[in-house]
Formats: structure tokens, C-alpha cells, sequence
């Protein structure tokens, strides 16, 4: 069964009625909600893109310029993803009664966290340094370090998804389509700069790789 926020320590729970007693004000870029459901978007990208990746692996011979590409098309929307779980980490732990009152998550994505990040930035870090510098790379084993990484991460990112991807269809929804205020409860603002972030991450990224991906493939 998957783990949710309702999984919540006691010492966590027992907020919950001194927050449920703090005036709720709405938040026009979406407070608690907002966060979720841009962490959905951009993590469903992610996982189209990280696909893609895979894709590239099974054929590295004849995709390699394309396994160049998409790994700094990554950076950008990666950022993003580190960007907004950070926030609401920050928000959090800094009191705010709103996200609050969302509780934390279960314990063991807790522990698993650091360990996406941890490797997710190892990844995507010793991928650039290879193809920006070639297998020439001193004395660090950096394909080496790659390699592993890569391993490390498949496992913790694997965890990952399993327990976050049943919940993408419901949060990116709700962004798509036009809700009902009488059916479904008064509408999530910041849909506009949600999607307009996704964007931006996305064309970062996109830049990044149009220009790193001819120098990559210079040395290769």
C-alpha cells in the first residue's frame, strides 16, 4: 500500500489541533496544494524524459549524441524538482500552518530523499563531466563514479516512483482540466505559474543542451 502523508509521526499529529485553529488564508499561488501539483507536472516530465534516457542506454552506440542531449535537458527541470520539494522542506520546518497542517511525509521518504537527491545530482554530474570532457578525465575514475551512481540511483528513484506515481493522473488533472467550485470545492490558484515554471525549466534545460550537446560530442 502506498505511503502517504497521513502516515504522520504522533509528535506531528498532535499540531494538528492548535493548526486546525489558525485562520486559513487563500493563497493565490495555491500554498500546499500548488506545491503538490507542480511537483506532480514536473516529475511526470522527468519520468518521460528519464525513459527517454533509458532508451538511449540500450543503444549507446548509435543514440550517443541523443544520450548527450537529453541528459542536460535534464538539468533544467531537475532543478526545478529540487526547487520545489525544498520549499515546501523549508516551509515546513519553518512552521508555516499551512503545510503544517498538510503533516510530513512518511518517514521512510523521509530517509529516502536525500538519497534521490544525493544520487540524482551525482548522475546527472559525472554524466556532464564525461561528455564535456571526453573518458580523458585525470586521475577520477569519472566513468567509474557514473556508472555507480547510476546504479545507486535506479534503486532509490525506483522506491521513489513506486510510491509517488499513483498519485500523478489525480494532481496533474486537476491542473488541466476546469473544476467546479459547487462540485469540487474552490479552485487552486497559480495554475498560470505552475505550468509557466514547467515551462521555463524545460527551455532551460532545452538551451543547456543545444549548447553542450555539440561540445560533448566533439570529444566522444
Amino acid at each position: 500500500m502506498p505511503l502517504t502523508s497521513s502516515d504522520a509521526a504522533p509528535a506531528d499529529l498532535a499540531d494538528s489541533a492548535d493548526l486546525a485553529a489558525v485562520p486559513r488564508k487563500p493563497n493565490r499561488h495555491g500554498g500546499p496544494e500548488g506545491n503538490r501539483r507542480l511537483t506532480a507536472a514536473v516529475g511526470a516530465l522527468l519520468l518521460v524524459l528519464f525513459a527517454a534516457q533509458g532508451v538511449t542506454i540500450l543503444f549507446l552506440g548509435q543514440l550517443l549524441s541523443w544520450h548527450f542531449f537529453i541528459g542536460m535537458l535534464l538539468i533544467g527541470p531537475v532543478c526545478l524538482k529540487i526547487g520545489v520539494t525544498g520549499y515546501r522542506f523549508v516551509r515546513y520546518y519553518t512552521g508555516d500552518p499551512a503545510y503544517r497542517r498538510q503533516g510530513p511525509p512518511h518517514l521512510l521518504l523521509r530517509l529516502l530523499a536525500p538519497l534521490v537527491l544525493a544520487t540524482t545530482v551525482a548522475l546527472l554530474a559525472t554524466g556532464s563531466t564525461l561528455a564535456l570532457l571526453g573518458r580523458d578525465t585525470g586521475p577520477v575514475p569519472v566513468l567509474l563514479l557514473h556508472k555507480v551512481s547510476f546504479v545507486c540511483w535506479a534503486t532509490a528513484m525506483t522506491a521513489h516512483v513506486l510510491t509517488h506515481v499513483w498519485r500523478l493522473p489525480r494532481l496533474i488533472g486537476a491542473d488541466l482540466r476546469r473544476r467546479s467550485a459547487h462540485r469540487d470545492g474552490p479552485r487552486i490558484g497559480g495554475a498560470l505559474v505552475r505550468w509557466s515554471l514547467l515551462a521555463a525549466a524545460l527551455g532551460a534545460g532545452l538551451a543547456i543542451a543545444l549548447a553542450g550537446t555539440p561540445l560533448a560530442s566533439s570529444h566522444w
